[in-house]
């Protein structure tokens, strides 16, 4: 039997960073939404076991001792099934370091596959243990639906979702360091994000505090943003998590398409991808 996950891209609404914790991560508040489009990985039982990476970011991924895949099927396997043998394969079309949470959606949708494989409910708090050591950005990837995140994005409330709004997603073709953009937040506190109204009323009243210090570290990013907010029609548009992938969202679809094909046209080395927002 062989179990497919898709791995959507993960966006960042808003994302306010707070304050710096004791253990060194960073108190925040965020509104996650999730892509129908992202990456997709397959598991398979198996004699001996494999782990094979294709699709058009294959090359960009890392080692395979080191990737978050590997890591989740060996904690699956060590915390339920540590008997099992399974051929895992990433399909990967999501650009790596990117604030859209590719490696995170990648290890997520490894345990939801494995879960499935072996009939356990993708909420069982243990996976939802592991999924939390595996990353801040996984267990919401895990449960993938529209969530308010706060403490280090981990402590999911869920929220209304955006009914398949358009959106479409644009990445120059750098990748950013999480730690580096996080080393250059002056931080300054300001404020929460709002608790009341709309999911889309609450990211438009919300900001990106790590949008300007990504943007010292990688001009580009400014650009991005230049273009998709002025693309007639966009109604929101932000970068996600930590760079540098950004977002604008459309109120239709004709409206995100013609955007797309204007940016393709003007910049024909950028990532782009036309989708919509659950």
């Amino acid at each position: 039997m062989m179990i497919a996950e898709t791995a959507p891209a993960k966006l960042n609404l808003a994302l306010h960073v707070r304050a710096r914790r004791a253990d060194g991560y960073h108190e925040l508040e965020t509104l996650f939404v999730f892509a129908r489009d992202g990456d997709r990985v397959t598991v398979t039982p198996a004699s001996a076991p494999g782990f094979t990476v294709t699709g058009p970011f294959a090359a960009a991924v890392g080692p395979v001792a080191d990737n978050l895949v590997t890591r989740a099927e060996a904690a699956f396997r060590q915390a339920f099934a540590p008997d099992a043998v399974h051929v895992v394969t990433l399909d990967k079309h999501l650009p790596v370091a990117s604030g859209i949470g590719g490696g995170s959606a990648d290890a997520a949708a490894t345990l939801r596959a494995l879960a499935r494989l072996h009939g356990l409910p993708v909420d069982t708090p243990r996976l939802l243990t592991i999924a939390a050591g595996l990353g801040a950005d996984v267990p919401a990837c895990l449960l993938g639906r529209p969530t308010f995140g706060r403490g280090r994005g981990d402590a999911l409330a869920p929220v209304a979702g955006l009914g398949d709004m358009p959106a479409l997603l644009v990445n120059p073709g750098v990748a950013v360091s999480t730690a580096q953009v996080f080393a250059h937040w002056d931080g300054i506190d300001r404020g929460a994000l709002a608790l009341t109204g709309t999911t889309l009323e609450r990211a438009i009243a919300g900001r990106n505090d790590l949008q300007p210090p990504a943007e010292a570290i990688a001009p580009v990013i400014e650009a991005v943003i230049s273009r998709l907010s002025s693309a007639p029609g966009a109604v929101l548009t932000r970068m996600s998590g930590s760079g540098a992938t950004c977002f604008a969202l459309f109120h239709d679809a004709a409206a995100r398409d013609s955007a797309a094909a204007q940016i393709a046209e003007a910049a024909p080395d950028w990532w782009l991808c036309p989708t919509t927002i659950g």
